[in-house]
């Protein structure tokens, strides 16, 4: 491979990245208008997303024992035409089961591609952090535009037209991949499916202790960035009285700084080590949760969206640490397994804030995740300072 096909496959990558994230992100600013045509309640299409953003955790693991099959191109390619797809479907949903159907199968389409595109860039690149950091951009790209375009066509349009964007926007990706990437080799193209499955040697990956380490920290880190990315604007408003505009404005800020901290955190994790770029965002990340609460005015604002922003993008290091502790062999099916199991995890973040904020209130909540990302970080300086070698 030379210089310009890496940088072909990095760009498309992340291109599809963008494309299957821009399909969930793209139904939550139209929530209210789904609510009132198919008169459910907003519990029912809270159930309808979390069964979507649950099923992009589980298909992570069986997106790597297909690409281990198949090769990781096709998984892609299956991936952002299977995302664009079900955003079409969404937008033809008759009745309310049919739309929750839809969106769960959404999920675990647009779950196929993050831990399959992983794999295929370790194959390309020795920079992995930095690489891994440029495709993860294209999430926060998606978080900048899928709203504000989903908005606008749905206040003009309606509803189903806004979800359909996601097509519009796949269907050339998926013939730039196509036609972009090559074929990819398979790695177990002749082990039969169901001897991944064994139960024994999914524990014993997991149980690893260069594994189980930073499981624990990502876990923790999704959970946090999970529940920062679902109530933030509603945190604004609530908490530090901005109007909805201006919470939105800043919300679209925190999509802003994570976009270049992915880039930069992934080359301090090449450069200085994986746990230094893991350190330095969750350490920014509790100094900016806690900042949202604790410091007044436009500075606590300041911090806490810098912050954040930093904080979430602790993935650009944390996926190469452990892609550093798998074998070449392990890399497709173990790391879809690490994936489903924090994605997993960290989607109840959005529960988890919520019920915190009914209970204790919005400070209290924001607080809980400054000390979480504390405890994380606490784990990781520990691990340093016994030289443990995990």
């Amino acid at each position: 491979m030379n210089w310009q096909y890496r940088h072909t496959v990095l760009a498309l990558c992340m291109l599809a990245f963008f494309v299957t994230y821009f399909a969930r992100l793209a139904i939550s600013p139209v929530v209210p208008f789904i609510v009132d045509d198919f008169a459910v309640s907003n519990t029912a299409i809270g159930a309808a997303l979390s069964g979507m953003w649950l099923a992009y955790g589980v298909s992570q693991f069986p997106s790597g024992i297909l690409a281990d099959r198949y090769g990781e191109r096709r998984v892609i390619l299956v991936a952002v035409g299977g995302s664009a797809a079900m955003s079409a479907l969404l937008a033809f949903a008759p009745v309310f089961p049919v739309f929750v159907l839809v969106a769960v199968l959404l999920g675990l389409a647009a779950g196929l591609h993050y831990a399959v595109a992983t794999t295929l860039l370790s194959r390309t690149f020795d920079e992995l952090g930095t690489a891994v950091g440029l495709h993860s951009v294209g999430g926060p790209l998606a978080g900048l535009t899928a709203p504000v375009a989903a908005a606008w066509v749905g206040v003009r349009y309606g509803w189903r037209p806004a979800v359909a964007l996601a097509a519009v926007v796949g269907v050339p990706v998926f013939v730039l991949f196509f036609r972009g990437v090559r074929p990819t080799e398979p790695r177990r193209p002749d082990q039969p499916m169901r001897d991944r499955l064994q139960l024994a040697p999914l524990v014993e990956l997991l149980s690893r202790p260069s594994i189980l380490l930073p499981l624990f920290v990502a876990m923790i880190g999704t959970y946090v960035v999970q529940g920062v990315m679902s109530f933030l604007p509603t945190f604004l408003v609530a908490f530090r009285d901005y109007s909805p505009g201006t919470a939105a404005a800043i919300f679209s800020a925190f999509f802003v700084v994570r976009t270049v901290a992915q880039i930069a955190t992934g080359k301090v994790a090449d450069r200085f080590g994986r746990d230094t770029g893991i350190g330095i965002s969750i350490g920014a990340g509790a100094v900016g949760a806690a900042g949202f609460v604790a410091v007044p005015g436009v500075a606590g604002v300041a911090v806490g969206v810098v912050g954040a922003g930093l904080g979430s993008s602790f993935f650009s290091a944390i996926d190469p640490r452990f892609m550093d502790a798998l074998s070449d062999t392990e890399r497709g099916a173990g790391f879809g397994l690490v994936r489903t199991v924090y994605t997993v995890v960290g989607s109840t973040g959005s529960f988890g804030v919520g019920l915190a904020a009914d209970l204790f209130g919005w400070g209290v909540s924001f607080a809980l995740l400054s000390g979480l990302y504390v405890i994380a970080l606490a784990v990781l300086v520990g691990n340093k300072l016994l030289r443990t070698g995990y």
